[in-house]
């Protein structure tokens, strides 16, 4: 019997795809920060899961993010092919099929949230859905190709799972959880602002109206000093309001004060300085800050627990 060769259409559809693409295709950098956080809110909660159930909530809601950055990804194809920082993704570079990274972004929220739901507990998974729901709509269809605020406002997606982690955990939502919340949600403006700085002609080329495109360099940097002022004390309020060890505080305040100096350093930077080396040092200093006041609150926890010492 004599082989049918494929036709040309059937050949433009088949996929070059790699399981290193598809994991490309989840964003894992940015997962790896959601499962981070997302386990902090977990560990901090009052009630502590099973073990294998709170490992499978921690890959539930890895699924979730991942599934975020894989819709994203897919609707964001015809603007990434245009910039040189993520020209190189598989879609634009034509390894994954658009079709291909839609139905695996729907397929794993799907599961995730299914997952959350069923063995941990249906407001967190509630959480999750909402959570996939406004990064993949709202934020990637709406705001960040309409409004320079795209990142204040798209930046709530990147902030609910310490909340999710301490939902799955509790069934609630607690003011500990919310103050997470805001540390994340305060931090990503100047952190993303910060590489707009020095990623504008992207972002000009594709026509995201980041603020360094719209509102200027200089008012930029004006407003990622004002939004370091807010961050460092906001901080340090698991320490203020009784949450966590003095310890924590003055980890908490010193890690502010620096997010303070390099925001600063960007403020004053030369105009003539086209290199941004002081955004481009605020942009990796803002990446330790937010994994150290983490790290500092979750062996605060962990510790007081040892210890039997105040905190949560």
């Amino acid at each position: 019997m004599a082989l049918v060769e494929p036709t040309r259409d059937e050949e433009v559809q088949l996929s070059e795809a790699t399981a290193g693409d598809y994991l490309e295709l989840l964003k894992p950098r940015v997962m790896s920060l959601v499962v981070f956080t997302a386990f902090v809110g977990m560990v901090a909660a009052p009630i502590l899961p099973h073990p294998f159930l709170a490992v499978v909530a921690i890959l539930a809601i890895a699924a979730g993010a991942g599934a975020s950055g894989a819709l994203n990804m897919w609707y964001d194809a015809d603007i990434d092919a245009v910039m040189s920082r993520t020209a190189g993704r598989p879609i634009p570079a034509g390894r994954v099929m658009p079709g291909e990274a839609l139905s695996f972004g729907l397929v794993l929220s799907v599961l995730s949230v299914m997952t959350l739901g069923v063995l941990a507990n249906w407001l967190a998974a509630a959480l999750l859905a909402f959570t996939i729901f406004f990064y993949a709509v709202i934020y990637t269809m709406w705001l960040k190709r309409s409004t320079p605020q795209n990142i204040v406002i798209g930046g709530a997606a990147g902030a609910f799972p310490p909340i999710i982690g301490w939902a799955a955990a509790t069934g609630t939502v607690s003011i500990e959880s919310v103050i997470l919340f805001l540390i994340i949600f305060l931090w990503t403006p100047p952190h993303f602002w910060a590489l707009a700085l020095f990623k504008s002609g992207d972002y000009e080329r594709a026509g995201i109206p980041m603020m360094p495109n719209v509102a200027g360099e200089a008012s930029t940097r004006r407003q990622i000093f004002v939004y370091s002022l807010l961050i460092a004390p906001v901080g340090v309020l698991p320490w203020a309001l009784g949450y966590a060890s003095l310890g924590y505080g003055m980890v908490s305040a010193a890690l502010g004060a620096g997010f303070v100096w390099y925001a600063w350093k960007v403020l004053v930077m030369p105009a003539e300085d086209r290199k941004m080396k002081a955004a481009k040092a605020l942009f990796g200093y803002s990446l330790l800050y937010l994994f150290g006041i983490f790290a500092a609150f979750l062996a605060d926890v962990l510790i007081g627990r040892a210890f039997g010492l105040a905190g949560i």
